[in-house]
């Protein structure tokens, strides 16, 4: 029965009611329509031109060892390197009988840090060249360390710790654990000459991504435009070069644009580690639709020794003779099992393991629908 136009029509509910009712469908409809992407910052994804460590190496001297030196007679560089340091400090001993194993040749590498400036400090890692037993303990004297163009950029001296134990008996037998002849300076080195790059004058400044793709490139050039209009070009895949706006300063730049978010791309692939049985795959993995049928094939053989007695006075001899028992096991029961067509890696993944199978037999499963054409990602083996 309809209700009369002339009379207002009444309803329990209050109109905030249907007012935070309509709020939250709309809340839910729209949370339902805008997939989440997991975006990352433009620092994480690129490395900045310029911006790296130079490498660093020089050869050195440990000494104060406690007999676990060179021995002087089978490195005849220690013998060497030990006369001409002795005979800068105005000590001759190239005519002396010298048979001391309390000094190591050794090769002293270390990383010089981006924009690192004159005296600040760094590690450093030392290494023995000749067939010292142990570095543990010893003093490394001042070494000078070069880098690629010859130039000295550091110099260190400490202490060597090698974080190894070792420990033997009278009888011989020893026990080491880590590496005794090769250690680290917790801040051995001091810099001594700057790498002179000034980011601050350049007019453009080029980015690299770290796994390079033609859509994440794209998408940081675009970006850093939306906000910098004209700012940013990719120039390959690998590439995106930005030149700072009028007025500002390339570091000044690179610190406003680095926090922007960008979503990566990249192309399918399946990484597998046959030695560990381990298999990573990308949430772009998609298996055309194939059918698949695995089954285990084993083979074992068993040997049991059986003993022959000779006859009696037969001059025989108690012989133990083979007896070999072959069995092959073929599991039965698999059947085709239709794998694939699924837009989704949830669903692919729940395909694999509907085989049942380990992850080694997976890997193998991988192989062959990637040879059927059937797999469309790349493989890269490990």
């Amino acid at each position: 029965m309809c209700p009369d136009p002339g009379i207002a029509f009444e309803t329990t509910m209050p109109r905030s009611f249907f007012r935070t009712l309509l709020i939250a469908l709309v809340a839910v409809s729209s949370l339902v329509a805008a997939p989440a992407f997991a975006k990352s910052r433009i620092k994480d994804i690129v490395s900045f031109e310029g911006v790296r460590e130079n490498q660093l190496v020089g050869y050195g001297m440990v000494v104060g060892l406690n007999g676990t030196g060179d021995s002087l007679r089978n490195a005849p560089m220690t013998k060497q390197s030990l006369e001409a340091m002795l005979e800068r400090q105005g000590v001759n001993v190239r005519d002396a009988n010298l048979n001391t194993k309390n000094t190591a040749t050794v090769m002293v590498t270390a990383n010089l840090p981006p924009f690192a400036a004159a005296g600040a400090k760094l590690d450093v890692t030392v290494s023995a060249l000749g067939d010292a037993k142990s570095l543990l303990g010893g003093t490394l004297i001042v070494t000078s360390l070069q880098g690629a163009d010859g130039q000295t950029y550091a110099v260190a001296q400490g202490t060597v710790q090698t974080g190894s134990v070792s420990a033997g008996g009278a009888s011989g037998s020893s026990v080491t654990k880590g590496v005794p002849t090769a250690g680290r300076i917790a801040g051995g080195g001091i810099i001594e000459r700057e790498t002179g790059f000034q980011m601050v004058n350049m007019d453009i400044l080029r980015l690299t991504l770290r796994n390079p793709d033609f859509t994440t490139s794209r998408r940081i050039a675009d970006a850093i435009n939306n906000r910098y209009p004209g700012c940013a070009q990719a120039q390959n895949p690998t590439i995106v070069a930005i030149r700072a706006p009028a007025g500002v300063d390339m570091i000044s730049f690179v610190t406003a644009i680095e926090n922007l978010e960008v979503e990566p791309d990249g192309p399918a692939k399946v990484v597998i580690d046959e030695v560990a049985g381990v298999i990573v795959m990308g949430d772009d993995v998609r298996i055309s639709k194939v059918a698949i049928a695995q089954g285990n094939l084993t083979i074992s053989v068993q040997e049991t020794p059986a003993v022959s007695q000779p006859a009696p006075f037969s001059q025989g001899q108690t012989a133990v003779v083979p007896q070999s028992t072959v069995k092959v096991d073929e599991e039965k029961g698999k059947k085709l099992i239709t794998l694939g067509g699924s837009p989704s890696l949830k669903s692919l993944v729940g395909g694999l393991n509907a085989l049942g199978v380990t992850p080694r037999d997976m890997i193998s499963i991988l192989q062959a629908v990637k040879a059927a054409g059937a797999l469309q990602a790349d493989i890269e083996v490990m």
